[in-house]
């Protein structure tokens, strides 16, 4: 197994700033960096844009200290295109809410009925009156997303299930409620405060849209670069501070609670010791992202949409398109892009599942059929394949294979335990 090595932090962190390159507020002008100047495996390049096509992808960008050093759209999307964020958008939201509270508009630690009115839950008034908006922000509301439609902001379907801040659970309903609270707070339209805090000052030009309960943000793959590359520089634009608060920003990006780690305010974190899934209640070791540098944080979103962001190495790396599935948070493909990825830059990558022991095999994957899997070389004691949104579709016990022929085309999530019975987690790609 190769281990995977990161570049070294502190040589970068005290330049990061003057060598970042800014695009313009406005225009197509954009600087670009040849891969081979960077001393990358240019010749990797090709097999990375033959998965990224394979896979469905409309467009994919690599920013490197902020220039363009691979940018490829596919079929008839193009550099004006126009795409969805999914809940890619969550992270745009949490700076916006951010930014909020620096402009003394609300407090994250405040209630959220302040500014969604009492009743805006089916909860009990004490238990309502309990939730904040740091809650909102750090999927812990205590509402039970098992309900029939948890994309549903309506009072009615939003049920206390725990107390707040004890139970962790992705859950659409109370984060698109946030907008709300932006609303209300400032006083802005949704989209004006993106135009006069974003568009402003770095060019990001987008808009939510209202698609059945969700907001959802769509904008050119360009758009959601400019966001990574605002991150990376902590919120700042060519020096210019967009937000201030730079302990917001920190928290933002930081661990949130303890329940998922792997979690900041809606931003996934990588570099963690453990990490949460979507409809899951289970913890998995190891970080989200294996192949990913370690100090990166995600916004990620259903089929694939994902903006990465690596200070330490400089890089932005945005992916927009489809994904068979409907992934929710396609963490397993991000970290086959970054395999990929990592050989273009000449990096070694990890190939263990991300636990601290234990490496699983699986081939073959993608699979139509037949799969083989083996923890260190021996047989699972249990397996089990999960769906997107976390239905247990198959189960075995004391296995080395299983027949696969009777999912359906898609992404799937496996949990593995093994003779120790410690428990591992990998993807599954079916394929016809």
């Amino acid at each position: 197994m190769r281990n995977f090595t990161l570049l070294c932090a502190v040589l970068l962190s005290g330049s990061i700033a003057a060598q970042t390159y800014y695009p313009p507020l406005a225009g197509n002008t954009w600087e670009s960096v040849d891969p081979a100047a960077l001393g990358w495996c240019t010749d990797e390049i090709p097999a990375l844009i033959d998965f990224l096509e394979q896979s469905n992808t409309k467009a994919f960008i690599v920013l490197k200290d902020g220039r363009i050093a691979i940018e490829h759209y596919f079929g008839t999307f193009t550099q004006d295109s126009l795409w969805y964020w999914a809940s890619a958008g969550k992270s745009l939201t949490a700076f916006l809410v951010g930014k909020a509270q620096e402009e003394g508009f609300l407090d994250i630690d405040e209630t959220s009925d302040t500014y969604l009115g009492a009743g805006w839950t089916n909860c009990a008034p004490l238990q309502e009156g309990q939730i904040t908006i740091r809650h909102q922000l750090t999927m812990t509301t205590g509402f039970d997303d098992g309900v029939p439609d948890s994309d549903c902001t309506d009072p009615a379907c939003l049920e206390c299930l725990a107390e707040p801040g004890t139970r962790w659970a992705y859950h659409n309903a109370p984060y698109t409620l946030l907008d709300g609270v932006i609303t209300s707070a400032t006083g802005q339209t949704l989209n004006g405060y993106v135009f006069n805090k974003l568009t402003l000052t770095t060019g990001l030009q987008g808009a939510f849209a209202q698609l059945g309960s969700n907001n959802v943000f769509f904008s050119k793959a360009r758009a959601m670069a400019r966001f990574g590359l605002l991150c990376m520089g902590q919120g700042a634009w060519n020096g210019n501070a967009v937000m201030n608060d730079q302990a917001y920003f920190s928290d933002m990006v930081s661990p949130s609670q303890s329940l998922n780690p792997s979690y900041g305010y809606l931003w996934w974190l990588n570099g963690q010791s453990s990490f949460m899934l979507p409809g899951l209640q289970q913890s998995f070791g190891g970080m989200l992202c294996p192949a990913m540098p370690a100090d990166a944080y995600s916004a990620m979103g259903k089929n694939g949409q994902l903006c990465n962001v690596s200070p330490s190495t400089g890089l932005v790396v945005v992916r927009m398109g489809d994904l068979p599935g409907g992934i929710f948070v396609p963490n397993f493909y991000n970290n086959d892009i970054w395999v990929r990825l990592n050989d273009v830059m000449c990096t070694s990558t990890a190939t263990s599942d991300g636990t601290s022991s234990g490496i699983v095999r699986l081939w073959p994957n993608p699979a139509s059929d037949l799969v083989r899997l083996t923890v260190d070389g021996n047989p699972v004691k249990q397996v089990e394949v999960l769906a997107a949104d976390g239905r247990l579709l198959l189960s075995a016990s004391n296995v080395a294979q299983f027949d696969a022929s009777v999912l359906p085309v898609g992404h799937y999530l496996m949990t593995l335990r093994d003779g120790s019975d410690r428990l591992h987690c990998t993807p599954l790609v079916i394929v016809r």
